[in-house]
C-alpha cells in the first residue's frame, strides 16, 4: 500500500462495496412504508373475491382453488390464529409471519394479511430473493466503475512517479532533467513549474560556473602582476613599482567588488533598502568624480536602493571613461513613467552584432584587456532588479551610448 495509486483505486472500490452491501441488508432487513401500504391494497382486492372468514369451508376451498389456478401458484389461507383452512397447490404451504408480510426467505412465498385477520399466502417456483438481484445489479455498477477508474488514477499517479523521478534526477546533479507535460491539470501545472524552475537552476548554475572559470583567470593576471611588482620592489625598491603595485590591487579589489556584487544580485529579488532618489543628484555626485565628464537633465525621483544606483552610475561612467573617447556626457529625463539615464561619450560605438552580447559577464570587444568585463552585466542586473533595464542605444552623432530606464516614483508623476 505504499502507492499512491492503489490507495485512491482500493478507496474507490471499498466504497462501491459498501454500498451494494449496505443497499442489501437495507432491502433484506427493512421494510419501505410504501410496500407496506401496497400489501394493504392487495389484501383488501383479494378479500373481495374470497367469502367471509364464517362461510362454509367448502367454499373457502372453491375460491381459493379457482384463485390459485388463476395465478397458476399454491395458494394457502390462514385464520387470525394462522391455522390453515383451505388450500390448494402440490406443496405445502408455510405459515405466514405476522410481524413481516410480504416475500418470505427460504420459502419463494409472500404472505399478505387480509382485513378480517385472516391472510393469504401465495407460493409460485422457487425464485431467488429480489435482494440477490440488486446485490448482482450494483456489484456489475462497481465493477465497471472499478475498470473504468483504474486507468484514469494510473495514469494520473503515473505522472507523479515521473515528476518525482525528475526531482531525483535533479537532486543528483543532472541539471538536464526535464518532465514531460501532459493534461492541463493541477499535475500538468506542477510539472511545468519544474520545468522552468529546472531550467532557471541549470541557467543560474551555469552562469556562476562561468562566472568562476572566469574570474579565476582575471584574477590570476593582476595577482601575476603584483607577485612580480613585489619582486622587483625587492630587487630596486623603485616608486614607479610601488604604483604599479597599488593599481594593481586596486584592480584586484575592484574586481572581487564586482564578482560578489554579481553573485548578490542572482540571489535577491527585492530592493533592499528602497527610497526615492534623485536622479539628477545622484548622477551629479558620481560624475564629480571624473574629468570631462558633463551632466544634464531634469530632476526625477524614483523608488529605488541608492547604493546598487550609484554602483551602476559608477560602473556605466568607468566603462564610458575606460573604452570610449572624452567628453562623456550623461543626460536623465523622463519619458511618460519611465526615468531615462543616457550615459554617452566620443567613442567608435558598439558594433550592432554585439550590443547585448556586451551585457555578457567578462565579454569584451576585439579582444579589450581593460576592466573586469563585469560592468555592463551589473549595470543591466541591477537595472532589472528596480524592474527597469539597460539598453546599447544605436550609435549616432552622440557616439556611444548607453540608456538605462527606470520606473518613475508614481505619487511624483
Amino acid at each position: 500500500m505504499k502507492r499512491l495509486y492503489l490507495k485512491i483505486y482500493l478507496t474507490i472500490v471499498v466504497a462501491l462495496l459498501l454500498v451494494v452491501l449496505v443497499a442489501g441488508a437495507i432491502w433484506r432487513f427493512g421494510k419501505p412504508p410504501a410496500f407496506a401500504e401496497g400489501f394493504e391494497v392487495a389484501g383488501e382486492l383479494v378479500s373481495a373475491v374470497l367469502p367471509p372468514a364464517d362461510a362454509p369451508a367448502t367454499s373457502q376451498q372453491a375460491a381459493v382453488r379457482q384463485f390459485a389456478q388463476r395465478l397458476n401458484a399454491n395458494i394457502g389461507l390462514f385464520d387470525r390464529n394462522l391455522q390453515l383452512v383451505a388450500s390448494y397447490g402440490d406443496g405445502p404451504i408455510p405459515p405466514p409471519q405476522p410481524n413481516r408480510p410480504g416475500f418470505m426467505p427460504g420459502h419463494g412465498a409472500w404472505s399478505i394479511p387480509l382485513p378480517d385477520g385472516r391472510w393469504i399466502v401465495a407460493q409460485g417456483a422457487e425464485r431467488p430473493h429480489p435482494a440477490i438481484g440488486l446485490v448482482i445489479l450494483l456489484g456489475g455498477i462497481a465493477l465497471v466503475i472499478a475498470l473504468c477508474a483504474f486507468p484514469v488514477v494510473r495514469g494520473l499517479t503515473r505522472r507523479l512517479e515521473r515528476l518525482q523521478t525528475g526531482v531525483e534526477t535533479l537532486g543528483a546533479g543532472d541539471l538536464t532533467a526535464r518532465v514531460k507535460v501532459e493534461g492541463c491539470d493541477e499535475v500538468a501545472g506542477l510539472a511545468a513549474s519544474f520545468n522552468r524552475s529546472a531550467a532557471r537552476i541549470e541557467e543560474l548554475v551555469n552562469a556562476h560556473r562561468l562566472m568562476l572559470a572566469h574570474a579565476s583567470h582575471e584574477i590570476r593576471t593582476p595577482l601575476s602582476r603584483i607577485r612580480l611588482g613585489i619582486e622587483m620592489l625587492a630587487e630596486k625598491n623603485n616608486l614607479k613599482y610601488k604604483a604599479a603595485l597599488s593599481q594593481d590591487i586596486a584592480e584586484l579589489d575592484a574586481l572581487v567588488d564586482d564578482i560578489l556584487m554579481a553573485s548578490r544580485l542572482d540571489m535577491i529579488k527585492a530592493l533592499p533598502q528602497p527610497e526615492p532618489v534623485d536622479l539628477l543628484a545622484l548622477v551629479a555626485e558620481e560624475a564629480a568624480h571624473y574629468d570631462d565628464c558633463v551632466v544634464d537633465g531634469e530632476p526625477v525621483t524614483v523608488t529605488a536602493d541608492r547604493r546598487f544606483l550609484r554602483h551602476m552610475i559608477r560602473n556605466l561612467l568607468d566603462n564610458a571613461t575606460r573604452h570610449g573617447k572624452p567628453p562623456v556626457s550623461v543626460t536623465v529625463s523622463r519619458d511618460g513613467a519611465s526615468a531615462l539615464i543616457d550615459v554617452c561619450d566620443g567613442g567608435n560605438g558598439i558594433p550592432d552584432d554585439e550590443r547585448e552580447r556586451v551585457f555578457v559577464p567578462f565579454f569584451r570587444i576585439n579582444g579589450e584587456t581593460k576592466g573586469s568585463g563585469l560592468g555592463m552585466t551589473l549595470a543591466r542586473g541591477i537595472a532589472r532588479l528596480h524592474s527597469g533595464d539597460a539598453v546599447v542605444m544605436p550609435f549616432s552623432e552622440r557616439g556611444s551610448c548607453i540608456r538605462v530606464t527606470l520606473p518613475i516614483l508614481p505619487e511624483r508623476q
